[in-house]
């Protein structure tokens, strides 16, 4: 027997930053929207915990139990009593350090498969509870949709969304480090008056209408100075995307996945034709928002 989750990647479409807390977390006011690129997670019974990875990037992916996956597996057995000797075999298409949550979504993905295989009947908020144990994403790729993050992120709001958003991505030719990227905004802000993330009035009334145009117009990532410090080219495509028609430009979380919202699905087209041209990214993909959070495909 085995089971496959399918779990989406995300994009920030609001990422605010306070200054750094005393335990080196900062607090955010974090608006998520999950977008309809996927990794797949199936975990079947085995001697011992392990795991393999197929598709792009997948050279990148840890195979051991510092991945996300093995991780939440490994909670879930703690949890319960039980071994975690499953084999996770992720399926993968979330790009690997690319500010989409990959990661997070494979630990997410791993947890809702073994609680299917393993029948434990956990419920929502014990899921949760472990997602947020295991990374400030994970609990959204579980929940998908959009969502208001607070805290460091893992404190969730369901927001409403009116319509079907769509989106080009542009993958950079190298991964950027999370952390590093909050130790370029800390470096950064040294000495300034940093104030409380609060998420924006604005930009959530837009989710809620279905409105690109006035998404487009409040987007934000405080992040974005960071990653682009770190990564100067990024410039480079979020121009390119721009002069192609794109509303808006930005990057992904940490980056350095570099997002463009775009009219309809024609644009989207525009959008990625360009960036592929422009010789500033390595591959472009183009996908609907929101979409579910980690979903049961075969058990």
């Amino acid at each position: 027997m085995s089971v496959t989750v399918r779990v989406p990647a995300k994009v920030n479409v609001q990422l605010s930053v306070g200054a750094a807390r005393p335990d080196g977390f900062h607090d955010l006011a974090n608006v998520f929207l999950a977008v309809g690129l996927y990794d797949e997670v199936t975990v079947a019974p085995a001697d011992t915990l392990r795991v393999t990875c197929e598709g792009p990037d997948a050279a990148h992916v840890p195979l051991d139990r510092t991945n996300l996956a093995a991780r939440a597996a490994e909670a879930l057995a703690a949890r319960y009593g039980r071994s975690p000797a499953v084999h996770l075999h992720i399926a993968k298409d979330i790009p690997v350090a690319g500010g989409m949550a990959g990661g997070s979504a494979d630990g997410a993905g791993a947890l809702l498969a073994c609680d299917a295989l393993w029948g434990t009947g956990a419920s929502r908020a014990e899921l949760l509870d472990i997602c947020a144990e295991l990374g400030s994403d994970v609990p959204f790729s579980l929940v998908g949709g959009a969502a208001l993050g607070t805290g460091r992120g893992e404190r969730l709001t369901a927001l409403d969304v009116g319509g079907t958003f769509r989106w080009v991505f542009a993958m950079a030719g190298r991964g950027l480090s999370t952390p590093a990227v909050f130790r370029e905004f800390d470096r950064l802000g040294a000495g300034a008056d940093i104030p409380e993330p609060v998420a924006s009035a604005e930009l959530i009334a837009a989710l809620a209408k279905g409105d690109p145009d006035a998404l487009a117009a409040t987007v934000s990532n405080d992040l974005q100075a960071a990653a682009l410090s770190l990564y100067p080219e990024l410039a480079d495509t979020l121009a390119a995307g721009l002069a192609a028609g794109a509303l808006t430009a930005l990057v992904s979380g940490s980056g350095p996945t570099t997002a463009f919202l775009v009219r309809d699905a024609a644009s989207a087209e525009t959008v990625a034709r360009s960036l592929r041209a422009s010789g500033t990214c390595r591959t472009v993909r183009t996908a609907a928002a929101p979409a579910p959070g980690a979903t049961v495909l075969t058990a």
